[in-house]
């Protein structure tokens, strides 16, 4: 596979053996595609949850389980079906939107309601005790990226964390990079400006504390 906004064609032998090129291909779970967009991943997270749901539709609807009961299913199947690899997402509006609506979804039946009866999100959330998924990515995230600051030199995600393609930029706008992304992240929800984001993520127990105190976005009901 090539990693390019235009088709480019390319043959890859091994051992004398051509390999076919590919569009799209999975890698430990993660769809990876020649666009280099997760897009099409964030997509596919999201639709695995019908399956989900239909699996577990009526263990989840039915009176006679517990609240504790519904929400382990939540904690222990739904969330990680719905966000294995969000350390690597670049996130929308139109993301967050679709996240936070599959959220809601879910948390609505244990809490036997549903979106007529008008209920803010953010009151499910709290009678269930449960936080916002939004916060549980971001928070995932800003964590990742303490890890890779603080990779020592040689290991292969610090090394591409740091990598400075060269070349021309195609015309258009560009697209918002992984790296920048998560800076604005930490500016904006953690108050940690770019120029100082390396020497307070590099501090381990520092960076940990920040992540523990991380508010739920605003505005995410």
């Amino acid at each position: 596979m090539v990693l390019d906004r235009k088709k480019v064609a390319c043959t890859l032998q091994v051992g004398g053996e051509v390999l076919p090129q590919v569009e799209e291909f999975k890698y430990l779970g993660v769809l990876f595609t020649s666009e280099g967009r997760m897009d099409r991943e964030i997509d596919r997270r999201i639709g695995a949850l019908a399956a989900v749901m239909r699996s577990m539709y009526r263990s989840v609807v039915v009176k006679e389980l517990s609240r504790k009961a519904k929400l382990s299913f939540y904690q222990s199947i739904y969330v990680p079906t719905l966000t294995y690899g969000h350390e690597l997402w670049v996130m929308t509006e139109r993301v967050r939107s679709r996240i936070q609506a599959a959220e809601m979804s879910f948390l609505r039946r244990v809490a036997g309601r549903s979106l007529r009866d008008r209920v803010r999100s953010s009151v499910t959330r709290e009678e269930l005790g449960v936080e916002p998924l939004l916060l549980h990515i971001e928070r995932g995230q800003l964590r990742w990226l303490g890890h890779l600051f603080r990779m020592p030199p040689g290991r292969l995600p610090g090394e591409v964390f740091r990598a400075c393609p060269t070349g021309k930029r195609p015309r258009g706008r560009p697209r918002t990079r992984w790296r920048d992304y998560v800076s604005r992240l930490a500016w904006e929800r953690l108050g940690v400006p770019p120029e100082e984001l390396e020497d307070v993520s590099g501090e381990r127990e520092v960076w940990a504390s920040l992540l523990r105190l991380l508010p739920p976005r605003p505005g995410s009901g």
